[in-house]
């Protein structure tokens, strides 16, 4: 739909909300896109592809040191008009440069020979890269999604508090030990995609965690989720989903700050009574799951915009319940 509004010479509006500007720093220079406001980090970065010659999947954008999220609108990111965003390329993901393979090495190859002796657990051990934790440490985004690794690497903990957000998503990482606790002030955490099980995460590390507003543990292989983590009480997003979990813990009615919860793509059956505590909740989706009916208390969330649901009969109960709920008020 496009946007019809109109605004005033000082930019305030006279209408509808219309484009905003942002100024995307890269390679020194200042880069100006004009988009909607409701426009996804995804699309934005489709604007830049052309004129940077970075693929999308290849830009990390990062606004006040935090990393913004593809699905995520502007709006929402709290981007606004005039805003200043860092692009970081990943390397060999610009345009011409021939295919993307899943074996390429993010790291540039050390002039140092690596002998048999490095090779540890199928995994190589490259020489630290000074210039890489150095950056970490300044922008406090460890951004190392799609990497090819199979363990963390030891100098993400080296970043101890300088890190605010770790994207180590789309490997094939198993363990998340507990040394994750040294991130003493990071606030995001992306671990989809990866082979994760519940024995190989430590969730005692996770929970120490007392900054921590976004969590992502999609497309691993958890079957639970510990009565932990309702520790995480400033919890703000958590994204469960393409696991193999088939129930929530009742201590998620602690997370009374959650805003998102995606646990799609589940074997959930039964969605505990304290959900309706969760009261900052405005988008939940459950669908792909085996839920047949919901809690009565599901119609206490008064901020829910968004609820995806895959069974016709849990979407009528809801709604009915919602509906009679409102009717009182």
């Amino acid at each position: 739909m496009e946007d019809s509004g109109a605004t005033g010479g000082d930019g305030s509006n006279l209408g509808t909300p219309t484009n905003i500007t942002v100024h995307v720093k890269f390679s020194g220079r200042s880069i100006p896109i004009s988009l909607s406001p409701d426009s996804t980090v995804k699309d934005l970065k489709s604007l830049l592809q052309p004129l940077t010659n970075v693929l999308p999947r290849g830009q990390k954008l990062i606004f006040k040191g935090k990393l913004l999220v593809d699905a995520m609108t502007l709006r929402v990111s709290e981007v606004t008009n005039g805003a200043k965003i860092m692009l970081m390329a990943s390397q060999g993901l610009h345009q011409g440069g021939g295919p993307i393979l899943k074996e390429a090495k993010t790291l540039p190859i050390s002039r140092k020979t690596i002998n048999a002796n490095q090779i540890v657990n199928d995994k190589i051990e490259v020489p630290v890269d000074k210039s890489r934790l150095e950056r970490w440490k300044v922008t406090g985004v460890v951004a190392l999604s799609g990497s090819n690794l199979k363990a963390i690497p030891d100098e993400v903990w080296d970043c101890g508090p300088s890190a605010r957000v770790l994207d180590i998503s789309n490997n094939s990482i198993r363990d998340v030990p507990g040394k994750i606790s040294c991130l003493s002030v990071i606030q995001k955490i992306y671990l989809n995609a990866n082979d994760i099980l519940d024995e190989s995460i430590s969730w005692e590390g996770l929970t120490s965690l007392k900054s921590l507003t976004f969590l992502s543990v999609s497309q691993n292989h958890l079957m639970t989720l510990p009565s932990a983590l309702g520790a995480l009480v400033f919890l703000k997003e958590l994204h469960i989903a393409n696991n193999k979990l088939t129930s929530l813990p009742t201590e998620i009615g602690l997370l009374t700050q959650l805003q998102v919860l995606k646990a799609n793509n589940n074997r959930i059956s039964i969605i505990p009574t304290c959900i309706g505590d969760c009261n900052s909740l405005i988008e939940v989706d459950l669908s792909s799951n085996i839920l047949s009916e919901l809690p009565e208390t599901f119609g206490n969330l008064q901020k829910l915009k968004v609820h995806l649901l895959s069974l016709a009969v849990a979407i009528f109960s809801f709604s009915f319940r919602f509906s009679f709920s409102c009717g009182n008020l």
